[in-house]
């Protein structure tokens, strides 16, 4: 879905720190949202927590750093971290680039998926948060 020109695909679940999460099979893909991408301007860096490492839902787990800001991964979802993206070590820039496909960030093997899930957001919620997000950033400038 778009919505006032960012990118929301359909079959994410989203969080209120501009993350995103996708299931697939027994872990979850986690990521940055396109709205968060654009408000942080060109990607120059991102730390990424350690593969073995537990992560908890709305919690710091890395930092992702652009020529005007600096900021902090949140885990959308609980668990251990089975892969990280790589790339992103010698590519930063793949999260502006596509933040739902080549510039996802890390995998989680969950350890609460299905009552976490229901923390997340998708559809109308998401809609109205997001415009939210836009009046505020808006009104801050």
């Amino acid at each position: 879905m778009e919505v006032e020109g960012y990118q929301f695909p359909d079959d994410l679940y989203y969080d209120k720190e501009h993350y995103w999460c996708r299931v697939e099979g027994n872990v979850v893909v986690m990521g940055t949202t396109d709205f968060a991408q654009k408000m942080a301007g060109d990607i120059v860096y991102a730390q990424l927590p350690l593969i073995g490492k537990s992560v908890n839902q709305g919690k710091p787990c890395g930092a992702l750093e652009s020529g005007k800001w600096v900021g902090r991964i949140y885990a959308v979802i609980s668990g251990k971290v089975v892969e990280v993206n790589e790339e992103l070590d010698d590519s930063p820039e793949l999260i502006n680039q596509g933040p739902y496909d080549r510039g996802w960030m890390f995998k989680v093997e969950p350890s609460n998926l299905e009552q976490e899930l229901k923390n997340l957001m998708q559809g109308d919620d998401l809609v109205q948060f997001v415009k939210s997000e836009i009046i505020r950033v808006a009104a801050e400038r």
